[in-house]
């Protein structure tokens, strides 16, 4: 399978988007030094093609931490509401096989494949949270425990009232206020 690459005209202007949002939202990576993140989306071409697809979809992404036991820096969806290019989607591509009619253009799992990331978990979800205010009029399907998934659900989240909610729905749901953020790993 080829790597996805982006042209260097594009790689500068993704660059520049992202040291522009690092630097504008330090709280989001205290310690953290854009060089050093640079560097590494340098040496991962194909990372820098999923922040692409990622930004493209209107998720803003920035980086939300460092793993210390990988060396890897950590991505998430950082638009204030849930990205504008993946919502109207239901959860997985099992829920939308089983839709007989009015069928969503994709779904959640398949789209953060397809863009090489994942959806965040809820405990993911809920770290974000404590970086800023999201998902105040939208809600973000999240990564759903098998047992829930097997019987049908998925589960999703959002912000009301300076709360954190995590709820359920059919995983063949899907609504235009719904979308997913996703995460990645560089």
């Amino acid at each position: 399978m080829d790597k996805k690459k982006l042209s260097a005209s594009q790689s500068e202007t993704l660059m520049g988007i992202l040291r522009t949002r690092f630097e504008k939202n330090a709280n989001r990576h205290k310690g953290l030094k854009w060089s050093d993140i640079q560097a590494k989306l340098e040496d991962n071409p194909e990372k820098l093609w999923s922040l692409d697809e990622m930004e493209e979809t209107g998720g803003e992404p920035d980086v939300v931490g460092f793993d210390k036991k990988t060396g890897e820096y950590i991505f998430y969806d950082c638009a204030p509401e849930s990205p504008k290019g993946r919502r109207s989607i239901c959860y997985d591509p099992q829920a939308l096989e089983s839709r007989k009619e009015h069928k969503p253009k994709d779904s959640a799992i398949a789209m953060a494949d397809a863009m090489g990331i994942e959806i965040l978990t809820e405990e993911q979800y809920r770290e974000l949270q404590k970086l800023g205010e999201f998902d105040l009029k939208t809600s973000s399907w999240v990564k759903t425990p098998t047992e829930i998934r097997k019987r049908g659900g998925a589960l999703f989240c959002d912000r009301r009232y300076d709360t954190v909610f995590l709820y359920h729905n059919g995983a063949e749901s899907y609504y235009a206020a719904r979308g997913f953020r996703g995460c990645l790993k560089v």
